[in-house]
């Protein structure tokens, strides 16, 4: 008969009164991600649990399942994107809505196309809020989704404004905005700038995403106009 371990687990110590043994465990990998960490290896999580390697591999392959880890090239486990979905939602919550989605159904009132604020999620870009353009030809994207964050108006904008060099982003820096075509979706026009808060930090991009068809030159000044407003609130 195995010996059992001496040792209590993270989960053990912390458990939720009538609750599952096997959610405080999932719950205890999950937690055992700090800041600072993007990526850590089944022994550095058996560790921060104390939980058996076993065990803790069985609980990844559940995580993983749900969207909430992933497995890298490399074998070790990140956060999955199930959690910046939940992030977001999270975020929504918050006071930022209250400021931000007014200012974003204004401009798609007098637009009559989507727009998104995006922000900076690592090496992507998430869609933090989004109010979609009445008209059923639109790019499909929803709060929560994932994207590049090299492509694409809002993405673009996210890193001239982190530091990223290029010719391209000192043009961003300098103009304040950008308007791309078929960037990220033939096709589709975007124009993206940055939004501050008081103290000089990065929110976010404001985009303006529209078919080349229906574009119209008076959208630039129409976003330029909103994130400027935006950031005076944010003052």
């Amino acid at each position: 008969m195995p010996r059992k371990s001496s040792i209590t687990s993270i989960a053990d110590e912390q458990a939720a009164p009538g609750g599952a043994a096997a959610v405080d465990r999932a719950l205890s990998v999950l937690s055992a991600f700090e800041k600072g960490d993007i990526s850590l290896s089944v022994t550095e999580l058996a560790e921060r649990t104390r939980l058996y390697k076993s065990t803790v591999l069985r609980l990844l392959a559940s995580l993983a399942h749900g969207g909430l880890l992933r497995k890298t090239p490399e074998g070790l486990w990140a956060l999955g994107p199930e959690i910046s979905r939940l992030a977001s939602l999270y975020t929504a919550s918050f006071s930022l809505e209250d400021v931000v989605l007014p200012v974003m159904k204004d401009l798609v009132a007098k637009t009559g196309e989507s727009v998104a604020l995006h922000v900076k999620q690592g090496d992507q870009r998430l869609c933090l809020f989004r109010v979609d353009s009445p008209q059923l030809l639109r790019d499909h994207v929803q709060a929560g989704d994932v994207l590049p964050l090299d492509r694409g108006a809002g993405g673009r904008v996210l890193m001239a404004f982190s530091g990223t060099k290029g010719r391209l982003y000192d043009k961003i820096r300098k103009d304040g905005y950008i308007l791309s075509i078929s960037d990220r979706v033939p096709g589709l026009v975007g124009v993206s700038a940055p939004i501050w808060k008081g103290n000089g930090e990065l929110v976010g991009a404001l985009t303006l995403t529209v078919p080349e068809s229906r574009f119209k030159d008076s959208f630039v000044k129409d976003l330029r106009n909103a994130s400027v407003s935006l950031t005076n609130q944010l003052l």
